[in-house]
C-alpha cells in the first residue's frame, strides 16, 4: 500500500497560525498552556474547577473542521493501519505523554515557543522516536 502526503503549503501554513492564535490567547487570557492532554484531563471526572475553558477550546478544536468542510474546504482522511494498530500506537502515545509530562501540542507548540529546555529535549525525542517508528513499520514491518 502506497502513501502518498499532499503538500498544501496555504492550508497548513492557515492552521498553524490558528494553533498559534488559540495558543496566545490561552496564555494571555488565562494563564495556560495549550497542552490538549492536560486541557482533556480536566474534562474526565474529578472534573477541575476551570473546566468551561477547557470544554470551550475542545469544542472549538471539534467544530473548526466542520466549519472548513462547510466553507468548501475538504479534510482527507484515512487510515492505513488496524484498529488493532491503533489501539497499540493509543497507548504507546499515552504512556509518551504520562513519563513525557505532556503531550506534543505542550512542549511542541507551548512549551519550545517558550524556549523551555525540558520540551525542545521532549520534542527532539518525539520527532526521533517518530522517524524510527515509521521507518519501521513501513520499511521493516511494510504495512
Amino acid at each position: 500500500m502506497e502513501s502518498v502526503t499532499e503538500f498544501t503549503p496555504w492550508t497548513s501554513l492557515g492552521g498553524g497560525v490558528l494553533i498559534g492564535i488559540s495558543a496566545i490567547l490561552l496564555m494571555a487570557f488565562h494563564g495556560r498552556i495549550a497542552g490538549m492532554t492536560g486541557i482533556m484531563t480536566g474534562l474526565i471526572p474529578p472534573f477541575v474547577s476551570d473546566w468551561g475553558w477547557r470544554a470551550a477550546f475542545l469544542l472549538g478544536a471539534i467544530i473548526a473542521p466542520m466549519v472548513f468542510i462547510q466553507l468548501g474546504g475538504t479534510v482527507p482522511f484515512a487510515v492505513p493501519v488496524s484498529s488493532f494498530a491503533l489501539m497499540v500506537g493509543g497507548f504507546i502515545v499515552g504512556v509518551g505523554v504520562f513519563f513525557g509530562s505532556g503531550c506534543t501540542s505542550g512542549h511542541g507548540v507551548c512549551g519550545m515557543a517558550r524556549f523551555s529546555p525540558r520540551s525542545i529535549a521532549a520534542t527532539i525525542v518525539f520527532m526521533i522516536t517518530c522517524f524510527i517508528t515509521v521507518y519501521f513499520v513501513r520499511h521493516v514491518m511494510g504495512l
